[in-house]
């Protein structure tokens, strides 16, 4: 062997030895079910794609439009035209089928390793998304979920009655379930491709109950949940989705939670 030759193979172990072995870059599906959201989607889209490129993480926005008959699906085409297919993905469905089939439905078209679910209108700000990564990747989390309800988490916008009753019931579920986590009916987080797909298959609800389940069979499956605190904010445009329905839902399901976990 040559004296040369022997140089270079030493300053190849010597690379090899003193640079950092570059971990894989993650990518962020987020799943943005939509239903009569045209004015708030250009803006939630807006906030996204600004956040996601100044954290150099790779991702992808999925829209998954119910049937919305106000012009949301074209709004989010146009959208797509202005971001590219890359970014924005569009996985629409005939008619309203519910939260939880939402993201059923959207996860099966997810190509990234983690999956970022939340509400498009305007009530979960896309800058808490880096801090749900970093607390992610701070011990491995399978899941972290944003709390409006420990440190300085908060909601703004509602009025006395909707803050009881949103308080009241977080309190009944920590109460008859004793999940370990300060906000149940959360709809702000991040998941593991992989938990969330074997969460959604053991799941029965697919409303709003969807969401108290997710962690509920989380915590029975041994998986890690980690809370980063979140500001809440009531939507300015269009009307809220939850109704009279929902709330029996909510009871409902509550109570098949308490008699089954």
């Amino acid at each position: 062997m040559t004296a040369t030759l022997s140089f270079r193979l030493y300053l190849l172990l010597l690379l090899s030895l003193t640079c950092p072995t570059m971990a894989p870059n993650n990518k962020y599906s987020i799943l943005l079910p939509t239903y009569n959201e045209v004015e708030n989607l250009p803006i939630i889209i807006w906030l996204l794609v600004k956040h996601m490129n100044s954290s150099g993480h790779p991702y992808e926005i999925i829209i998954i439009d119910d049937g919305s008959p106000d012009g949301t699906l074209e709004a989010a085409e146009q959208l797509q035209r202005i971001y590219g297919k890359e970014k924005i993905v569009l996985r629409p469905r005939e008619k309203k089928l519910g939260l939880g089939t939402a993201y059923i439905h959207g996860v099966k078209h997810a190509t990234g390793n983690f999956v970022i679910i939340m509400d498009a209108d305007l009530s979960h700000h896309p800058k808490f998304i880096k801090e749900m990564i970093e607390k992610q990747k701070s011990n491995d989390y399978d899941v972290v979920t944003g709390t409006r309800y420990v440190g300085t988490g908060g909601v703004y916008g509602w009025d006395f009655r909707r803050k009881l009753i949103s308080r009241g019931a977080n309190l009944l579920t920590q109460i008859l379930l004793r999940p370990a986590v300060s906000d149940l009916t959360g709809s702000f987080r991040l998941y593991k491709k992989d938990v969330l797909e074997s969460l959604t298959n053991s799941c029965i609800s697919k409303g709003y109950v969807f969401q108290m389940e997710m962690i509920i069979r989380a915590r029975q499956k041994n998986y890690t949940i980690g809370e980063v605190p979140i500001s809440f904010v009531d939507r300015v445009y269009g009307e809220s989705k939850l109704g009279g329905s929902e709330i029996v839902q909510f009871v409902r399901g509550l109570v098949y939670l308490f008699a089954t976990t």
